[in-house]
């Protein structure tokens, strides 16, 4: 039997477990499969199961009744009730609706009908009218999502854990492409520019790629041309796909030839005319959407659909699902600890059914992970300092033109930068000891924060050392 026909009988048999609650003997079992396996097959299906915890058996001989095992989770009473793990793999609690499609994605390919792109699924939708999440999930991600700092500059919150929202994303959302790099490894190749020994060149450029982008959105947080539009979007994908297509030049542009899905039956649309004016009417459509989580997930679930690069648009769509909560100083989602196969699923059902439940849950439960993780993390950070809130812009300007100019600038000489940023008389001197003390701790993990370019810190750096 073909492993892939394997896999889609356990899964048969253990929904077929789960809908008899009161558990089944294998009489009941064959006369619900005898037309894909025999008895003694299915008697070793079930056997397996047992082994590997999903099935537990009851009684003796032919009075042998199975059960499905199941394991419970918490998730909030808006999304639905967990259905436990499936078929042995690590996945999410999800909604009747979200079960319900991923069981519909997860069969035969032959067993499912190609579709094309369906246009009306982004014309239908009217933004502030038409909504992908209730009221009730909206309520409970901006309870989880607050943060102390949401009233100050866009971007406060996002620059405040930028070391580990770094890390994190490029991590994760790399582990979603199937990169193999551990979270530590990602970690010393941020911070210590130590590539991991024995992995791909294109894992590492993968990372790296994200981290470059991370930082274009932090750090252009308060710039009104960056944000969700065409412009942003495009450059996004240029970061991400730098030194990974084969077509160099297709970075940042979009696609003018048809793509296909890879384990979809999903056709998406063609490359050209048609395709770039779907982009713009989708990115016009997402830039109107006021509330931040709707226009977050309303981006997760439209871009990687109309596909409009050529490679990277799953990249793409997380990156810009988290342009609203560094603009709006929401809790970032860095998709930590998210299934690879959950995702999976979501975005087919998405690709062959237009419906947006499953992954829907897959986007609560990612960012009730996220906002725990970064609550943490903020909470040992402490708050912000308001000196550096006020003088952001002043140090940003004052230590990039150091840089960049290549200088070992005395305290008068940052004392008259510092009067050309607007600072304060009386607060020259703290700004002076402030920029000293951050050229001096500057390294090749950390000169993002300054919007310098890794060739300008290199070069400043040599000389340093030299």
């Amino acid at each position: 039997m073909p492993k892939s026909l394997a896999r889609s009988l356990d899964d048969q048999i253990l929904q077929f477990l789960t809908e008899h609650s009161g558990g089944a003997g294998i009489d009941a079992i064959h006369g619900a499969f005898r037309h894909l396996a025999s008895k003694r097959t299915l008697q070793r299906r079930l056997s397996r199961l047992i082994k590997t915890g999903q099935v537990r058996s009851a009684g003796e001989a032919r009075a042998v009744q199975y059960h499905r095992n199941t394991i419970t989770g918490n998730l909030d009473a808006s999304v639905g009730a967990p259905t436990g793990n499936v078929a042995g793999e690590v996945y999410i609690p999800v909604s009747p609706a979200g079960a319900e499609l991923r069981d519909r994605v997860r069969r035969e390919r032959t067993q499912r009908e190609p579709v094309g792109y369906q246009r009306e699924f982004l014309d239908e939708y009217r933004p502030n009218e038409t909504r992908y999440l209730s009221t009730d999930v909206l309520d409970h991600l901006h309870r989880i999502g607050r943060t102390p700092v949401e009233d100050q500059l866009a971007g406060t919150y996002a620059r405040s854990i930028i070391k580990r929202l770094l890390i994190d994303l490029s991590w994760a959302s790399s582990k979603l492409e199937g990169n193999t790099y551990s979270l530590l490894e990602t970690e010393r190749l941020l911070e210590l520019n130590e590539a991991a020994q024995g992995k791909p060149a294109f894992e590492t450029q993968m990372i790296l790629n994200h981290r470059n982008a991370i930082e274009f959105l932090v750090q252009s947080a308060t710039d009104e041309d960056v944000g969700v539009n065409k412009q942003t979007i495009r450059n996004i994908h240029a970061l991400l796909a730098d030194n990974l297509l084969l077509d160099p030049e297709a970075a940042g542009k979009l696609r003018v030839s048809a793509v296909g899905i890879g384990g979809s039956v999903y056709l998406p649309l063609d490359g050209g005319v048609i395709l770039a004016e779907a982009f713009d009417h989708l990115v016009d459509t997402a830039a109107a959407i006021r509330e931040p989580f709707e226009q977050s997930f309303f981006l997760m679930v439209q871009l990687p659909y109309l596909q409009p690069f050529d490679d990277v648009n799953k990249r793409v769509s997380r990156l810009a699902a988290n342009i609203p909560f560094i603009k709006h100083n929401l809790c970032p989602l860095s998709f930590i600890e998210v299934p690879e196969r959950a995702y999976v699923d979501g975005l087919l059902a998405v690709y062959e059914l237009t419906r947006i439940e499953l992954l829907r849950d897959v986007f609560v439960w990612a960012y009730e992970r996220s906002a725990r993780r970064y609550l943490a993390v903020r909470q040992s950070i402490g708050e912000p300092d308001p000196f550096r809130l006020r003088y952001r812009d002043a140090m940003i300007a004052v230590i990039g033109h150091i840089v960049r100019t290549n200088q070992q600038p005395t305290p008068e000489q940052i004392r008259i930068a510092a009067a050309g940023q607007g600072v304060a008389s009386e607060h020259t001197d703290h700004f002076v000891r402030l920029v000293q003390q951050e050229l001096k701790s500057m390294h090749d993990g950390n000169f993002a924060r300054y919007r310098l370019r890794p060739s300008e810190f290199l070069r400043w750096s040599e000389r340093r050392g030299s």
